[in-house]
Order: C-alpha cells, then sequence, then structure tokens
C-alpha cells in the first residue's frame, strides 16, 4: 500500500502495540489477522523515552521492522507520537522544563510507559531547550520511518491534552516560561498596558505583575486570559510545532493530524486544534459518559434501552462536533474526520470491567459514526491490554484466540464501508441548513461561573438532541472562525450565550439583516467578553436587534420536585413555579417548558410576542431585513435530554419551519444522508424500543442495495425499510433526486 493508494480507501484499522510491546511474533500474527478479515490499516504507537534512553541513540528497529512486515501484507501504517512520555535526560539536561502547578511546586512526574495516559503531563515545551530537543527527536524519527511508502498518516499527539488536575491534582503550566508567554499574548491582544486595564478594571503598573490566579477558578478577566491562552494558545503552538517538523523531515508530505480524548462540548478550542496541522480527530468509547445526571435516565442502575440510545445518539454528536470544527465542515472539498481511537471490547480500568460489545453494540456505534461523516476508523485495541491500569480491555480479539463476534461483525461492516470508499472515506456528508453556535468565550466564563459550564453543554447539547431527532441536519459553528459564512445557513441557534462580546453580536446581528433566522436563548450577552455584566442585563446590540427590554429574570422551579440542576434556595421567593409557556403568533398551540431560568420582555419597535407566561411575555420574534431575530426567554435545549415531552419536539418543529426549515425525512426513523453527484448512502437509525417498518419513495433512483447485504423490498417505485428496535441500517441508492416518507 501507497499513500495514493490510500486516498482511496476507507481507512479501517486497529491499534496494533504500545509499550511495553507484546513478543513481534504474537503482533505479526495479528497482523495477519486484521489483513485476512479486511483491514486495511494498522496503528504503531512510538514513545519517546523507550525510543531514545539517551540522549542522540535512537533505536526504532522494531518499528522498521513492524511497518516492513505490514508492507509484505499491504498494510498501511498510521503511526503516532507519544512526546509527553519524555525520556529522564531530558529532565536531567534541563530541570527547569518540568511543568510547574497552581500551587508553585515542580511537577516531578516521569511517565514510565504508556499507561497511563500516554504520559501527560509530560515536560513544558516552551522551554525552548526542552522543545528543541522534542522537534530533533521528532525530525530523526519521521527521516528514518518516513522511507516508508506503507505510512500513510502521522498523529503528533494522542488524546491531546495535559489533564493536570486529573493526573497531579492540579492545573499546568505555572513555569516561568509559559508566564512569559502568556504575557506576550496579552500584549499582542490588547496592544499596551492601558488599553488592558480599562477592559479589564484593574490598575497593572507593569506587564510583568500581571499573574494568573493561584486560587480557584473565578470568572475575573485575568482568569478567563489565562484559561484561555492555556486552552488556546499555548496547546495549540505545540501542536502546530510538530506539525511543522514533520512535514519538513518527510519526503511524501502525508497527512498530519492529532486527536482529542473527546470533543471541548459548546467550545471553539476544536476549531483552534484543527487548524493546527491537517485536520482533528476524536477518540469515540460510546459506554464511557455516555449519559448525564440531568437526563431523562440518567441515573443508576441504567436501563438497558436508555443507555443504548444514550450511546448511539453521544456517538452521532462527538463525530458531529469533529466534523464540524474541522476546515471545510467535513463536506466535498473538506478535511477528513478520523474516529482516532474507536472501541473495540470492553471497557476496563483498574478493577471495573464494562460489558462486552456484541456484535450489535459494534453495527450501532460504527454505523451511526459514518451517519455524521466519520471518514476512518482506527480500534483500540487489536489483541486485550497487558497492562494493570487496564487489565484485559478494549480489545476486538481476546488476551488468547483468534476471533470475537465483536471482532468478525466490525470487520464486515468495515469491508462493506470500503466497497462504496466514494461515499464514506471522503467528506461527503449531506449539507445542513441549521447551525448551532459554540463560542469559547462564553465557555471559558460558563465554566468559571458557578452552575454555569454544565448548564452551557447542557443545553447545547439538547439543542443537537432535539434536532437529531427531528430528522433536521445540524453542523456546530465557532463564534471564532465561522461567523463569516453564516449566511449558509437558514437558521442558527445561540444556546445559553450567557457572554458575548458586541463584535459577536454586531456579526450576529448582520447574518440576520441578510435574511438569516437567528434563534437566541435568554440572556444574551448578560456579561461581556471579560466578565464585566452589561447594562440592562442583555448585549445592547442584541437589545436592539431583538427590540426588547427586559423585565424580568428568574429562576424557575423543575418538574415535580425535580433538583438535576437547581441549587438549593437560600430563602423564600427565589424560584418561580415550574410551568409550560404557550405559544402566540407563529408558534399557536405550542408549548415549551420553562428551563432552569425565565426571561420576561417588553416588546419595544417591531418585537412580537411568541411565548407567554401568563400575561408576561416569555419570547419574541422581530424581522429584520430579510431576516428574522427569535429571543426565548429560557433554556429550550434542556428539554432535549430533561423531562422530555413530545410538545418541545412540535414546538421546535414549529418554530424551524416559520423560519422555513421543515425535516429532511417525517418518519419514525432518524435518516441522515452521505451524497456523492450520482449515489446516496441513506443511514436509518430507530431510536426506540421496537421495529419499524416504513415506506420510501425512490421516485426514480435507479438501484437499491443494503449495505450489509439485507433483503432490499422494492415495489411500485418504493423501498420498505425495516429497522429492528435501536438498530441501524443503510441502504445504498443510485441516481439522485428528492426522499420523502409515503402518507
Amino acid at each position: 500500500m501507497n499513500v495514493t493508494r490510500f486516498n482511496h480507501i476507507f481507512p479501517f484499522g486497529s491499534h496494533l502495540c504500545r509499550e511495553p510491546m507484546p513478543p513481534m511474533s504474537e503482533m505479526k500474527h495479528d497482523m495477519e489477522l486484521l489483513k485476512k478479515q479486511g483491514f486495511n490499516l494498522i496503528k504503531l504507537q512510538e514513545n519517546w523515552m523507550i525510543d531514545e534512553p539517551e540522549e542522540g541513540r535512537c533505536d526504532f528497529t522494531r518499528y522498521e521492522e513492524l511497518i516492513a512486515y505490514a508492507a509484505t501484507l499491504d498494510l498501511g501504517v498510521y503511526l503516532g507520537l507519544t512526546c509527553e512520555q519524555a525520556p529522564h535526560w531530558l529532565y536531567e539536561k534541563h530541570p527547569d522544563c518540568r511543568m510547574v502547578g497552581r500551587d508553585g511546586r515542580t511537577i516531578v512526574y516521569e511517565a514510565t510507559s504508556t499507561l497511563p495516559a500516554d504520559g501527560k503531563p509530560g515536560p513544558c515545551y516552551d522551554h525552548p531547550g526542552a522543545l528543541a530537543d522534542q522537534l530533533r527527536f521528532i525530525t530523526r524519527l519521521v527521516q528514518t520511518l518516513g522511507r516508508f511508502e506503507n505510512v500513510v498518516v502521522w498523529n503528533t499527539w494522542q488524546e491531546i491534552g495535559y489533564w493536570g488536575e486529573w493526573f497531579v491534582g492540579q492545573g499546568v503550566c505555572f513555569c516561568p516560561n509559559t508566564l512569559a508567554a502568556w504575557r506576550a499574548w496579552l500584549k499582542e491582544r490588547y496592544g499596551d498596558l492601558d488599553a488592558l486595564n480599562r477592559a479589564w478594571n484593574t490598575r497593572y503598573p507593569s506587564w510583568s505583575a500581571i499573574q494568573p490566579s493561584r486560587a480557584s477558578r473565578q470568572p475575573q478577566a485575568v482568569d478567563l486570559a489565562w484559561q484561555t491562552f492555556m486552552d488556546n494558545v499555548q496547546i495549540a503552538d505545540v501542536l502546530r510545532r510538530r506539525a511543522e517538523a514533520i512535514r519538513a523531515a518527510d519526503p511524501l508530505k502525508r497527512p498530519v493530524f492529532a486527536h482529542k480524548a473527546g470533543p471541548a462540548w459548546a467550545s471553539g478550542q476544536d476549531w483552534v486544534y484543527a487548524r493546527c496541522q491537517d485536520f482533528l480527530g476524536s477518540s469515540c468509547y460510546p459506554p464511557w459518559f455516555c449519559m448525564n445526571g440531568w437526563d431523562d435516565g440518567g441515573t443508576r442502575p441504567f436501563a438497558r434501552d436508555t443507555a443504548l440510545l444514550a450511546e448511539v445518539s453521544a456517538v452521532a454528536y462527538a463525530i458531529d462536533h469533529i466534523r464540524s470544527a474541522n476546515p471545510g465542515q467535513g463536506r466535498s472539498g473538506g478535511a477528513p474526520v478520523w474516529a482516532a481511537e474507536f472501541q473495540g471490547g470492553p471497557i476496563s480500568t483498574g478493577f471495573q470491567k464494562g460489558r462486552v460489545p456484541s456484535p450489535e453494540d459494534m453495527r450501532r456505534w460504527m454505523l451511526n459514526a459514518v451517519s455524521s461523516g466519520v471518514t476512518a476508523i482506527s480500534f483500540w485495541v487489536t489483541r486485550a491490554e497487558i497492562m494493570a491500569a487496564e487489565t484485559n480491555g478494549f480489545s476486538l480479539l481476546d488476551s488468547v484466540g483468534e476471533s470475537t463476534p465483536r471482532f468478525e461483525e466490525a470487520s464486515r461492516i468495515g469491508r462493506a464501508l470500503n466497497a462504496h470508499a466514494d461515499l464514506f472515506a471522503q467528506p461527503t456528508m449531506q449539507p445542513a441548513k441549521v447551525g448551532i453556535v459554540v463560542n469559547e468565550t462564553n465557555l471559558q466564563l460558563c465554566s468559571h461561573l458557578t452552575q454555569g459550564g454544565d448548564n452551557l453543554s447542557y443545553s447545547t447539547r439538547g439543542w443537537w438532541r432535539l434536532l437529531w431527532e427531528s430528522n433536521i441536519p445540524v453542523d456546530l459553528l465557532s463564534a471564532g472562525h465561522d461567523l463569516e459564512r453564516l449566511g449558509e445557513y437558514r437558521v442558527v441557534i445561540a444556546p445559553f450565550p450567557l457572554s458575548l462580546s458586541e463584535t459577536v453580536a454586531a456579526k450576529l446581528a448582520a447574518y440576520v439583516e441578510a435574511g438569516g433566522c437567528l434563534v437566541s436563548e435568554a440572556a444574551p450577552g448578560r456579561i461581556n467578553e471579560e466578565g464585566f455584566c452589561n447594562r440592562g442585563e442583555l448585549s445592547p446590540t442584541l437589545a436592539a436587534l431583538f427590540g426588547v427590554r427586559q423585565t424580568g429574570f428568574q429562576m424557575v422551579r423543575e418538574p415535580d420536585g425535580g433538583a438535576r440542576w437547581s441549587p438549593p434556595e437560600r430563602t423564600w421567593g427565589e424560584y418561580l413555579e415550574a410551568q409550560m409557556l404557550d405559544g402566540t403568533g407563529p408558534l399557536e398551540g405550542q408549548r415549551l417548558r420553562a428551563n432552569v431560568y425565565l426571561q420576561t420582555f417588553e416588546c419595544l419597535a417591531g418585537a412580537d410576542p411568541v411565548l407567554r407566561a401568563g400575561e408576561a411575555v416569555a419570547g419574541v420574534r422581530r424581522r429584520v431585513g430579510q431576516g428574522q431575530a427569535w429571543l426565548l426567554g429560557t433554556y429550550v435545549g434542556h428539554s432535549g435530554t430533561a423531562y422530555r415531552d413530545p410538545a418541545i419536539h412540535a414546538a421546535v418543529k414549529a418554530l424551524l419551519a416559520a423560519c422555513g426549515v421543515v425535516p429532511e425525512y417525517q418518519g419514525k426513523l432518524i435518516l441522515r444522508k452521505r451524497v456523492t453527484s450520482d449515489k446516496e448512502a441513506w443511514i436509518f437509525t430507530n431510536p426506540t424500543g421496537e421495529s419499524i417498518t416504513e415506506t420510501i419513495e425512490l421516485a426514480g433512483w435507479q438501484k437499491v442495495n443494503d449495505l450489509l447485504g439485507g433483503a432490499v423490498t422494492v415495489a411500485n417505485g418504493s423501498v420498505e425499510v425495516n429497522v429492528a428496535q435501536l438498530d441501524v441500517r443503510v441502504l445504498i441508492v443510485e441516481r439522485r433526486l428528492a426522499l420523502r416518507k409515503q402518507g
């Protein structure tokens, strides 16, 4: 296999090894099993500590042997770097390259193997000496292994991040080098010290006087700026430098990417990371944290059907997020979308072993990833883990044996996807008419605010779930990267928009003026980007856009005395009673639940009520230019996964219909499509606990096949689709035309 051929297949692989390596004979045998079952890719994870135990003495012979053997089997190699697992000599040579924690103490942890967490947090690469040694090592690695044509992709960082809070008990890095880089970034951002002091309402006498807070996270400008820098600038710089080193050393200029453990929900961070190399990927472990404690059914013990549906939706949402973060939104001509670690076996951590995935699980997970635009799947791992921290877990194969039912099913699906690589190996996701805004400024403020961050991510996820279940395709849009292209979307939704800059508000207003439909939840721009409250408790720009003045803003109780997100009241009168809001005007006859807060308004120039709480106005629509500005005085997204009610879906559909967007499909099944000019994949998910059969008009499609070879019944220009409970089915149709459900 060479690089050119790799561009024409669906990359379907499995992680073969990491340190400590199993015997070479076992790994070669497992390669043969993978090849026999139709896999076309293996992943090898190199380790700096192991590969350069003494400065300048590099030994890549084991990888060379494995890569060469893979070539004899026509297997591509996906090669991942582990630079956080740095060798001991680096710390001896540069004692001050160790990270420093929030409490000022030096982090002395040195990973001896890839577990736990691939060596995180590792050394600080803001240290010029450590950075230079890292880049020198990367260059030598790529020069040595890059001569093999079957190395098809480089991964610079496995599950990006330092995870300091998790592994060393505190955030990093507060070393002098990182503080200096932060202050340089502040100078670039604000221009001069006076501008910073005006924005922050501070009186710093010098740049050196600016220190990040060492106390708990607070929504102060200095804390917001520090965490924004660490999350979006410092890590991004490390990613870019690694990618540049690889590109400079690689004669074949193969793709370079990195991957996250999972998306940064409701954040623009992943858009930043995606632009530091060719694209961004993600791990995907569906049963791991698939439910929130606020969800219906989100408390233990979990009900089977509720949990399985949560797993399916978690896969689809995660891949949608990563796809959206990549340049080109994952469409034709856009960036690839890699599930860089995909669960192959039971999650096993310490002495807790998760359920062993069934063939049905593999089918649900893989095909729902495909439904959200994934273009490559690499399983973690081939053979059962040997490290005690993940004892005998995660793998397609058990610790012994030649096969498992989950391995066979994953292989069957992979072969089927490769038979239609023109659809699945390229960014072919059906274009969306609706976008959900994520805003790093809002995320930083909310995550520093008690109860804020959880509500933001929850509402964002809930809106996605409402649209997914309503058969309305959706993209996530970053306020920092996508506002110039809002015009591609008929509707843009702003969930929990508590903190907005006036710059972002002005761009949203311009989108409406140009003919777009903005749907905002309550209190947009209540707090500015520096952590200060706006007078009037709304963004001035958006108050003018919506044509309102706030008359009330009060917490509202959850139904039936619930307390999922509601803090204990401190005294009488903090909460309004639980209630449904009544639609009026374009939402006449519809109802939405009041969640978390209820904001009410006085309508000013051109604003018309669309929601009422008794006599009070709780939502408005204002026509501006050719567009519409909708302000909903509560947090509708929470209803996507909590206190669920069919009335909410109906109201959301009515709102979007008033904006000119209707479901792509009217059946009970969830339909998503991968499309090319003359061929489409229709991916049907059954979200219920009962089998569903629906009849779909073909209206001119000349050829219909089931992806996995199932029987297809075509009669009178229609195809009958049966999908078992909580299952997925894919039809491949040829010749392009519209789809609608009969009757």
